[in-house]
């Protein structure tokens, strides 16, 4: 292609409100235009490099024997409905009706698409495994978009979905498609790491993502360098450091207006870890107490999954359910349900004495109060591992892939049966995995750009070379250009040729800019001694060779 007829919209500074590099550079490169809050164009830049992902995408998949289809984006409401989606899910889907006031949504995912299609089509045993897979446009409406394309309300997705007769076919097709995820990451130049995750709104009982680091990440990951655990935040187990345990016996002790852990530990002196939060959430089957440790923090999810769908309690409500006020509560003498964090077991601690501006001192689990014991903090940096016992970090990650073994739950309220060798009806054993295209292109900037702009992994890049002829008023720079641009396409190399009639170091700045992997110099100076520059965007590095010798080594 020519850059004198391609729109590469360039710009010199980057719109005020873009945070991300990865924003701020496909704005500024020309990739992508906003036309509303997440909502995205991608320009014929962004364009090729999602092309060029796909295309690997593709690749991959159909090595393990997917097979590419295409769904709907607009969906019929009782499907949904049948799963319980429908009222699950809350403002993030689009809801919408036609002219005859039936309901539809436009889809977020293709789990129950999909599982209808099983349905109606699969019969028999014999008629699996079978690996369905599409690139397909998703809507969410997204409460808070932001960073550009990775947080947006519309976007490109690869999802499959694996549809087996048992579990031991689950197994391994949730293992191939880990394996082709490694593939497709590593081939698209990403640093990435699988880690365990928790299944969320997909349901099923295992699941993985598939983290690229960066500082733009949204998500927070737990890794430990002793024995390579790692775990989004929302799943890992960790064990807080130990404190020193003092041997105080049980005493009120008066704290006048004294409610957080923060004020109580100031005026007694002692470190916020030798204290008990108690924190009171109402759950579908009442009111529940929650303990952790005063320098750690209670963990929404891991908390659902042990009492199911909760709230915070309202300031009202601790008083009335309670008898105190918040601040002033604690575990000592309570007749409810309590769930406690399983570094509570041992050691001396400060609670709330139930009693208005005073706190309990010398409160030991198991004497002073009776709990069930579950991990329900966020592991944090610091934190031992709870396999190996080595400390743990806590990394920013993008969310670039994840993969679910669904089991039966779609399966099974759709009715996608199948009969096994015996005559028998069982539910088709289903698993579901997804990847962003945009997302591996966001996490590619994020990890591949300098201070003149983006350095594209070859496997990915728009283009393979930019040729740049300097002079376009030179008539031997310019039939030279011509010669190698025709050569380095008949040799089926993809080449952007930079023929606009502007000054060269406008050429260069939007070349380091836009980032492809490989620049062609034609000067006039070099020319005359017959030679050209070749320049590695990655590591500046530039080499003079001759004309018959650029071909060659481009490859």
């Amino acid at each position: 292609m020519r850059f004198s007829k391609m729109f590469i919209p360039t710009l010199r500074e980057a719109p005020a409100d873009a945070e991300a590099i990865s924003h701020i550079l496909m704005l500024r490169a020309g990739y992508v235009r906003q036309l509303a809050a997440g909502l995205y164009i991608f320009l014929p830049l962004g364009w090729r490099v999602l092309g060029k992902i796909n295309a690997i995408l593709k690749e991959e998949m159909e090595s393990i024997d997917a097979q590419e289809i295409s769904m709907p984006i607009l969906h019929p409401a009782e499907i949904w409905q049948q799963t319980g989606r429908w009222d699950i899910i809350g403002g993030e889907m689009f809801r919408l009706k036609d002219r005859t006031d039936r309901e539809f949504c436009l889809g977020m995912t293709h789990e129950e698409i999909m599982t209808w299609l099983a349905s109606r089509e699969i019969r028999s045993y014999r008629d699996l495994p079978q690996v369905w897979y599409q690139i397909q446009t998703k809507l969410r409406d997204e409460a808070r978009p932001k960073s550009g394309i990775l947080r947006t309300r519309e976007f490109i997705m690869k999802d499959s979905y694996s549809f087996d007769a048992d579990d031991e076919g689950l197994d391994k097709n949730y293992q191939l498609h880990a394996e082709a995820y490694h593939r497709i990451f590593n081939r698209c130049g990403l640093q990435f790491m699988q880690v365990e995750s928790d299944p969320g709104m997909m349901g099923g009982g295992y699941s993985h993502e598939f983290m690229a680091p960066s500082p733009a990440g949204e998500d927070e990951i737990a890794l430990c360098s002793g024995c390579g655990y790692s775990a989004n935040v929302e799943l890992a187990l960790s064990v807080p450091a130990e404190n020193e345990i003092y041997d105080w016996p049980l005493e009120e002790v008066h704290t006048p207006e004294k409610r957080t852990v923060k004020e109580v530990s100031t005026f007694l002196k002692l470190t916020p870890a030798h204290f008990i939060k108690s924190i009171l959430v109402i759950s579908d089957q009442g009111p529940v107490l929650a303990l952790v440790r005063g320098d750690q923090e209670l963990h929404e999810k891991k908390m659902s999954k042990v009492i199911g769908s909760h709230r915070p309690a309202q300031k009202t409500e601790v008083k009335e359910i309670l008898g105190v006020e918040a601040g002033f509560i604690g575990p000592s003498g309570r007749e409810i349900r309590m769930i406690a964090d399983p570094c509570l077991k041992k050691g001396v601690f400060v609670t709330g004495a139930n009693k208005q501006h005073y706190h309990l001192k010398g409160v030991r689990a198991d004497k002073d109060f009776t709990a069930e014991w579950h991990d329900i903090h966020i592991a944090r940096a610091g934190d031992l591992c709870a396999v190996c016992g080595k400390p743990l970090q806590v990394s920013r990650v993008i969310e670039i892939g994840n993969i679910f073994k669904l089991g039966t739950k779609y399966s099974s309220a759709l009715n996608a049966v199948f009969l096994d060798a015996n005559g028998q009806e069982k539910p088709i054993i289903m698993g579901s995995y997804g990847i962003g295209p945009a997302r591996i292109a966001a996490a590619a900037i994020e990890q591949n750009f300098d201070k003149d702009g983006i350095i594209w992994p070859k496997s990915i890049a728009p283009f393979d070379v930019e040729l740049m002829p300097l002079n376009m008023n030179d008539a031997l720079t310019v039939k030279t250009a011509e010669a190698l641009y025709k050569e380095l396409k008949a040799n089926k190399i993809d080449v952007l040729m930079d023929d606009r009639e502007e000054r060269a170091g406008v050429k260069f700045k939007d070349a380091d800019l836009i980032g492809i992997p490989t620049q062609i110099v034609i000067g006039e100076k070099t020319l005359k001694e017959g030679l050209v520059e070749i320049k590695d965007r990655r590591t500046k590095e530039t080499v003079k060779v001759t004309i018959g010798e650029v071909i060659n080594r481009v490859k």
